[in-house]
């Protein structure tokens, strides 16, 4: 009997129909759910696993940034946390955005068999990345006299503002990265991403270590590790993808400039829903800065962001390989294994949610050590660590259902959803709350809570009403329109 379960976990044989779909299920059929339950969570991890990995590794060369300057003092401490939480996240989050297009269509290229498309469409997503960059240029350049426009420190600011000047390589390192990582994705070769991300954080943190306390270069010595890193960290996944994926790769080609459009258009639908979601924690920081004692408000909310967020980046590679496997699931025409792989994604996401809680009101008075000696900011955040418990705890959910939404390729309804809860709803009471109310940050991160669950709530909602047989049908048409091209068009060969 033993040997008779292993064999059903693992092949799924009794699970599929005619159609290489699943059969149906009903709710008392215990062993058919266990059996779909071990299927799908061995394909969960074995392309999130790899992608959360990678994803938070990229996170972290913000993250580890931020800790060894904030060792150099709390000025410092705050200009660094403005400078990668506000300025290069507000260009990071709209350049995943504008990326999570081509999750959308290699994932249901590759389901339908379309694999040759692959390539093409990662070159269209270079270009179109790299356009982006020279317009989120200004950003970086002007970022000094932006933040003083919106009321924040003099001298703050300025020290922000230098800092972002030295770190411009890296935006546009971002134009390589987020492409490639995203063709390696859809096929499911996501080992070679954590491998590559692991290597580059190791060795910024080594070069952080050098270059600020052995050579003593302070800030600068931070953004010329950070840049060196970054393109590193592009360059290696370019080379995977160029050297090794010679089936998805085809070489250069004069396709990808067909069809711009329709991809644009998806793109920026994209990059609304992900960065609207991204720039939410930096508008919170941003708000800080109004608040009394504006460098204490500022470093106490960018250690529990950076804490909140390097949870999130755990979740958004989940958010990635739910992504990876409803496009890939559609693209195959198979409704029902769509469903159940977001289900049982949802659960074991909500129930790592619970556990990030516990561990954080568990480790309360000892969260900030590591970014900070200052005693008053480690006791601000010990006495805010139980807002941040609940938001990880809520910020489980909500990346799995943007997944969803970026693998059925409905990213504008989910951008909407995101400004209401965030923007409209949100930033102003966490406003009204901190500011005008004098709850300070707990105001700020209360409105910050109420805005993620109202998002929650209505992302419920709108995974509830999906019709997946529906979805099937509309990526069998987008890959119609969308996949025929005439590959004999001239290839320029690297």
């Amino acid at each position: 009997m033993e040997s008779r379960l292993l064999e059903y976990d693992l092949s799924g044989h009794d699970l599929i129909g005619s159609d290489d779909d699943y059969k149906h299920i009903s709710g008392m059929n215990l062993n058919a759910l266990w059996g779909v339950f071990w299927i799908e969570t061995v394909k969960l991890w074995e392309i999130g696993g790899p992608i959360a990995l990678n994803i938070m590794c990229q996170y972290g060369f913000y993250a580890i940034t931020v800790v060894f300057c904030g060792h150099l003092g709390p000025t410092q401490l705050a200009a660094v946390t403005l400078a990668l939480t506000v300025v290069a996240t507000f260009c990071y989050g709209f350049m995943m955005g504008m990326g999570s297009a081509l999750e959308t269509l290699c994932g249901q290229a590759f389901g339908a068999g379309q694999i040759h498309m692959l390539g093409i469409y990662t070159q269209r997503s270079m270009i179109v990345l790299l356009l982006t960059t020279f317009l989120l240029l200004p950003t970086y350049v002007f970022s000094n006299p932006i933040l003083q426009l919106l009321g924040q420190d003099h001298d703050t600011a300025l020290l922000v503002g230098e800092f972002t000047m030295l770190i411009i390589p890296e935006l546009f390192s971002l134009s390589i990265t987020i492409p490639t990582s995203k063709f390696l994705q859809a096929q499911s070769k996501v080992g070679v991403l954590a491998w590559i991300g692991f290597v580059a954080l190791s060795l910024h943190a080594l070069l952080l270590w050098l270059f600020i306390y052995v050579f003593d270069w302070g800030l600068t010595g931070a953004a010329i590790s950070l840049d060196l890193v970054c393109w590193i960290n592009a360059l290696a996944q370019f080379g995977y993808v160029v050297f090794q994926c010679k089936d998805g790769w085809m070489g250069w080609s004069w396709s990808a400039f067909n069809d711009m459009w329709p991809f644009v258009k998806l793109s920026i639908e994209s990059a609304l829903m992900l960065s609207l979601e991204i720039w939410f924690p930096m508008s919170m920081v941003l708000i800080a800065g109004y608040l009394k004692d504006p460098v204490t408000a500022v470093g106490t909310l960018s250690i529990c962001s950076t804490l909140s967020e390097w949870q999130e980046m755990f979740f958004v590679g989940i958010n990635a390989a739910i992504s990876v496997r409803v496009s890939n699931e559609l693209g195959l025409g198979h409704a029902r294994a769509t469903k159940y792989s977001v289900y049982v994604t949802l659960f074991q996401s909500f129930l790592i949610g619970i556990l990030c809680m516990i561990v954080v009101l568990a480790v309360r008075n000892h969260l900030a050590i590591l970014f900070t000696d200052d005693e008053v900011l480690i006791k601000y955040v010990s006495e805010l660590a139980q807002f941040l418990g609940l938001t990880m705890l809520l910020s489980s959910v909500h990346p799995v259902i943007s997944g969803v939404a970026i693998g059925c390729g409905c990213q504008g309804l989910v951008a909407y959803i995101n400004l209401g809860s965030f923007y409209a709803f949100a930033i102003p009471l966490g406003y009204v709350l901190g500011s005008v109310a004098n709850f300070g940050v707990m105001g700020l991160w209360g409105g910050m809570i109420a805005g993620l669950a109202l998002q929650t709530l209505l992302l419920s909602i709108v995974l509830y009403r999906i019709d997946w047989y529906k979805e099937v049908e509309q990526t069998t048409k987008r890959m119609q329109i969308w996949g025929d091209q005439d590959l004999e068009t001239e290839k320029i060969k690297i």
